[in-house]
């Protein structure tokens, strides 16, 4: 007992340097920085969640990021198939000379916009000035007759002249009056311009000339073919399917038009022509692209997606595959809202002919993002990454 009363002393004296110990590096090892900094990364983690970018209406176009709204169909009812811009029927016009001769003058090149009725070239041509002659000729015969007729007229009410002279000088009159009818229509198709030796060119369509074949000074055919004038307003898309699918398609099926150059067109089925191409066996299905269309150009190819929507299975909200992101392991897509871009997190479902079933996450008829989202993803990344 005398012992351990000795050794008590010592044991307080240890446990009082232990306790100096650990105030020592209480005071000597501050908090962590991550407990510091904690609610700085939860606020920014929390802004980041929104996953919104904002651009302008400006900005946007020059991205060229193509807004289109989720639509509602059958999957099943994509069609994808190829296709070639093409003038409609009364939007392209082949200018050719009536007559035979000579390029004298050539007032528009290729690129040139010109209005319906203007002259584009004038040719100088013997055809056209015989032409131009007979008219001067028969109208010439008209005031000769008319003069005769009146002539006669006042003959038989003096009682001079007999009534037979005054009928064939009114029958005369009337064989000029038809000559001269027949000469006009004549200068009219030839075109002959008012120097009474030239046949002019002349546009019969607003548009821009695509094709010039006419030189100065050469000599050409009547009925060759000099230039040729598109109006580009009115353009379609003729795309060719295999005959099953084209025995899916409906007037009035609604059409996504992409090509390299320019960004998303909508547009419509107008017509099928029912028959298949014996040599490339193939059907033929017309298109009429939206609003937009001036950024395509005839014989431009394109790529075009059906909507048919003659078909028999349920419809649910499809998304082009483009349209669909993947975000920091989230499948999204960019919804436009009025100062951008949100990204909206969405459940996927089945994927065909280039595009996605959304079983959730969207509404039918959100505008979103579908050419370029990409640069979207990369603008939230860069944003990230600051």
């Amino acid at each position: 007992m005398p012992r351990i009363r000795s050794l008590i002393p010592f044991a307080l004296l240890l446990v009082a340097v232990f306790a100096a110990g650990i105030g020592v590096a209480w005071v000597s090892f501050p908090p962590s920085p991550r407990d510091e900094v904690a609610p700085a990364v939860d606020k920014l983690e929390a802004a980041a969640s929104t996953d919104a970018v904002s651009m302008s209406d400006a900005e946007i176009a020059a991205s060229e990021i193509g807004v289109v709204p989720a639509t509602t169909v059958d999957l099943t009812s994509n069609i994808l198939a190829s296709g070639t811009v093409a003038s409609t029927p009364g939007a392209e016009a082949v200018l050719t000379t009536r007559a035979a001769g000579t390029i004298v003058r050539v007032g528009k090149r290729i690129g040139d916009p010109v209005r319906k009725g203007e002259v584009i070239a004038l040719v100088e041509s013997r055809d056209a000035a015989a032409i131009a002659a007979e008219r001067s000729a028969a109208d010439a015969r008209v005031e000769l007759a008319r003069r005769q007729l009146e002539r006669e007229t006042r003959l038989l009410q003096q009682g001079v002249s007999p009534r037979a002279d005054y009928e064939t000088a009114e029958a005369n009159l009337g064989v000029a009056v038809a000559e001269a009818r027949r000469a006009a229509a004549a200068e009219r198709v030839a075109g002959v311009a008012s120097d009474g030796r030239s046949a002019a060119v002349v546009s019969p369509i607003d548009g821009r000339i695509t094709r010039a074949f006419g030189n100065l000074g050469a000599y050409v055919q009547a009925d060759v073919e000099l230039f040729r004038v598109v109006d580009a307003r009115r353009l379609q898309i003729e795309a060719s399917l295999p005959p099953a699918d084209a025995a899916r398609i409906q007037a009035g099926d609604p059409v996504e038009v992409s090509a390299a150059s320019s960004p998303t067109l909508q547009g419509r089925v107008v017509t099928s022509t029912g028959a298949v191409d014996p040599a490339t066996r193939q059907a033929t299905v017309v298109i009429l692209p939206a609003d937009g269309a001036s950024a395509l150009v005839p014989g431009q190819l394109v790529r075009v997606r059906i909507l048919a929507r003659g078909n028999d299975g349920s419809p649910t909200i499809t998304v082009s595959q483009d349209s669909v992101q993947t975000l920091r392991g989230r499948s999204v897509v960019f919804a436009r809202t009025r100062q951008g871009f949100e990204a909206r997190n969405v459940q996927l479902g089945r994927r065909s002919a280039g595009m996605v079933e959304i079983l959730a996450g969207i509404e039918p008829g959100t505008p979103i993002a579908s050419a370029n989202a990409f640069l979207l993803k990369a603008e939230l990344a860069k944003e990230t990454s600051q």
